[in-house]
């Protein structure tokens, strides 16, 4: 019996990509018509404008994609594109509650973040070239979390120091400075990841490092406790300290740095609890929400009682699109959008966007497991990480699992800072992806035999049965 090898090519699937962004945007599309069946029996006037303006912006992208990162994964943008439809369609639901027009803007600024991942993807080639880039990536990432500090640049919403004036426009700048602080952790630690696994002393049975190796982690933590202290920010700092910690673990595969990670972790909340009234404030509210005197006071548990009370009314199947009271949540386009989805789409639709969630974080690990550079694999977990702890802390924090932070989800969530940030990180996925999906040998027709390597190598390659 002869087997003849063949060349295999995995395919690019871009056509099973635009099915699905087709698929996407007809789900968005139906929930944006139910939202208006629900309110006034009536379809919305500009669900075609609404639906033709998201299919076109992902169509646009894959073409984008088609050209540039062929063998990129080709579920990333679907799902990405779907969250943020969703998104559009609860902004649109709280609009007609409350007489605002914040839909049409945020689509507006979804059609800008997908027109700058166009653009990554178009400019940057090959994501090695970011390696290159490690200790400008860290200045930029360091400016852009301190920008908010600069004296009549720097502006406090709520409590937080986080944005900045750009005159017409507010920005938060964290959004795009935590991609920059991934593509340091990664160029930093697939230098130093040998220096970092070294064994030191072991102790109750938990190899733990050397103590001259803890230097990074130590610098990790002031720098997010600062965060904490001056911005005011406990969601940015627990993304930047949580983010390295996970990279640190993926880049050296040793238990021991989550344990030191999450002791320093522990050791700054004691400290800052102790110190700073703002974060009392918010472990109070997260310990004991209906306490009378927490939901009447500045700052206090209202929003957070709100939510709880609007998930609860949803129950397991929600109250349907248009027929809840989710606009009596304070800032339910933004920090608590969860709670307003989950009240009008219940708990099984919450489940639903988190298993989206899920595929999402899961591409970008098998991304980060595909790709053959270590600084291509960490960049893509550090990414996914980012996604991944961005959901835990905003869903922990609207239902009562952690305390509440500043942060809000991504794509979902009213605010042009954080869906811009959130789609460059999908071109950065895409990008990586691509790398990793793509074939060693050029492809070859189904079926075609591989060509001989050499002139050794014409005859077919025979499986042999031994005597």
């Amino acid at each position: 019996m002869t087997t003849i090898v063949t060349a295999f090519s995995p395919g690019t699937r871009r056509g099973f990509e635009l099915l699905l962004i087709v698929a996407a945007v007809v789900v968005s599309c139906a929930a944006y018509a139910l939202v208006g069946l629900g309110v006034d029996g009536t379809l919305p006037v500009r669900l075609l404008a609404i639906g033709g303006g998201l299919l076109g912006l992902g169509v646009a992208l894959h073409l984008v994609v088609r050209f540039a990162a062929p063998y990129a994964d080709p579920v990333i943008v679907p799902i990405a594109l779907l969250v943020n439809g969703l998104g559009l369609v609860m902004i649109h639901r709280l609009d007609l509650a409350d007489g605002t027009s914040l839909a049409v803007r945020q689509l507006g600024a979804a059609a800008i973040s997908i027109v700058v991942a166009g653009i990554v993807l178009v400019v940057l080639r090959d994501h090695r070239r970011l390696r290159a880039r490690t200790y400008t990536a860290m200045v930029v990432g360091l400016v852009l979390l301190l920008l908010p500090l600069v004296p009549g640049l720097g502006r406090q919403v709520n409590g937080a120091r986080i944005w900045i004036d750009l005159g017409v426009t507010t920005f938060q700048p964290a959004e795009l400075g935590k991609i920059a602080i991934i593509v340091f952790f990664a160029g930093y630690l697939v230098v130093a990841r040998d220096t970092l696994s070294l064994v030191g002393p072991k102790v109750l049975g938990l190899r733990l490092p050397r103590a001259r190796d803890l230097g990074p982690i130590l610098v990790a933590w002031l720098a997010s406790v600062g965060v904490l202290v001056f911005e005011r920010d406990l969601g940015t700092s627990l993304l930047f300290f949580g983010i390295f910690v996970a990279m640190l673990y993926v880049a050296t595969e040793r238990v021991s740095w989550i344990v030191i990670g999450l002791g320093l972790f522990v050791a700054g909340c004691a400290v800052a609890y102790q110190l700073f009234g703002h974060v009392q404030n918010r472990v109070r509210v997260w310990l004991d929400p209906f306490d009378p005197e927490l939901i009447d006071a500045p700052g206090g548990s209202y929003q957070v009682v709100q939510g709880l009370y609007g998930m609860a009314d949803g129950g397991l199947l929600g109250t349907g699109l248009g027929r809840g009271s989710p606009d009596i949540v304070p800032f339910a386009e933004s920090d608590f959008i969860f709670a307003a989805l989950g009240e009008e789409l219940g708990l099984a639709g919450l489940f639903a966007i988190l298993v989206l969630y899920g595929i999402l974080v899961q591409r970008g690990l098998r991304t980060a497991i595909g790709v053959r550079d270590g600084f291509g694999k960490l960049l893509a977990a550090g990414l996914a990480f980012s996604i991944a702890l961005q959901v835990f802390v905003v869903a922990g924090g609207v239902t009562g699992v952690i305390p509440l932070t500043g942060l809000t989800m991504p794509f979902l969530a009213y605010g042009g800072s954080s869906l811009l940030g959130s789609w460059i990180v999908v071109a950065l996925l895409l990008r990586v992806s691509d790398l990793a999906r793509r074939p060693d040998l050029p492809p070859a027709r189904p079926g075609a035999a591989l060509a001989p390597a050499s002139p050794q190598d014409e005859n077919p390659t025979q499986v042999v049965r031994l005597p």
